[in-house]
């Protein structure tokens, strides 16, 4: 049985506190050195846009898109998130709003943003057609939807990282892939956090729902998208360097980013504007 919007809600909202002191503290390596940095590269200029980030968390990717130009309005279903994503928005205003919410209900009428972002947060809802169709609504025609997520390829039920005897990661043992979960919950923290840090807080309990790449992208297309650009980062060898512990993500992609476009409306002549 897939596990409901409420169960999800609940487990975010008990890592929202932990996951914020600890992302702040810059223990999100992975997000800060490697997707965050790929995710901006591959966006379109946003300078002047509407947009909206879904599943904003704490706010962070949704200040950079900010500080990039855009007109920005943040979405999170963890009450904690919110919270101190405007504690931030209050003491460094950046004309952000930002609003508790769920993703599969958005509360904005159709048509109201130029783009829409979703950062390494559908991956982590249920019932992402519905999601998908609410993004569609809102969007605007002609507009774009820019998501990441963890690549279906390599985030599989069943995953082992392989390193030889120097600590370097030469593999990854993959198996389960046509397996789709459907809410099961994983434990665990940021590696790169020190012992002291990891002990003050419980482990993340992050639900996953995975399913395969041919998956993801019928669900896209069906809802009404045109797919415009798709990205595998790879840190390069002088982000290594500085940041060896994610070394593993040279090996395989972990994450996958996209690029959709809503076309726009048809004219009584049955062609596109």
């Amino acid at each position: 049985m897939e596990m409901g919007e409420r169960d999800v809600r609940r487990c975010w909202e008990g890592n929202a506190e932990a996951w914020t002191q600890l992302a702040r503290a810059g223990y999100d390596v992975y997000r800060d050195q490697l997707n965050t940095p790929a995710f901006l590269k591959l966006l379109p200029d946003i300078q002047g846009l509407k947009g909206l980030d879904v599943g904003c968390g704490e706010g962070h990717n949704t200040r950079l898109l900010a500080q990039a130009g855009a007109r920005m309005t943040g979405l999170d279903i963890a009450p904690t998130f919110i919270r101190h994503a405007r504690d931030t928005e209050a003491r460094q205003p950046l004309g952000i709003t930002y609003v508790e919410g769920s993703a599969l209900e958005l509360p904005f009428a159709g048509n109201t943003f130029d783009f829409l972002v979703a950062i390494m947060s559908l991956m982590d809802m249920p019932e992402v057609h519905r999601v998908l169709a609410e993004i569609h609504r809102v969007l605007m025609p002609g507009g774009f939807f820019q998501f990441s997520i963890l690549h279906p390829c390599f985030d599989t039920p069943h995953r082992k990282n392989l390193r030889g005897r120097d600590g370097l990661t030469f593999a990854y043992e993959i198996g389960g892939y046509f397996h789709e979960l459907r809410g099961d919950p994983s434990e665990w923290i940021f590696s790169a956090a020190p012992p002291h840090e990891r002990a003050r807080f419980p482990k993340f309990r992050v639900p996953r729902f995975t399913q395969t790449l041919s998956s993801w992208l019928n669900l896209v297309l069906d809802k009404g998208f045109v797919i415009e650009r798709f990205a595998e980062p790879c840190p390069s060898a002088e982000t290594v360097k500085v940041h060896p512990s994610i070394q593993d993500a040279q090996i395989v992609a972990y994450f996958l980013h996209v690029r959709l476009r809503k076309p726009e409306m048809r004219s009584e002549a049955g062609v596109y504007s």
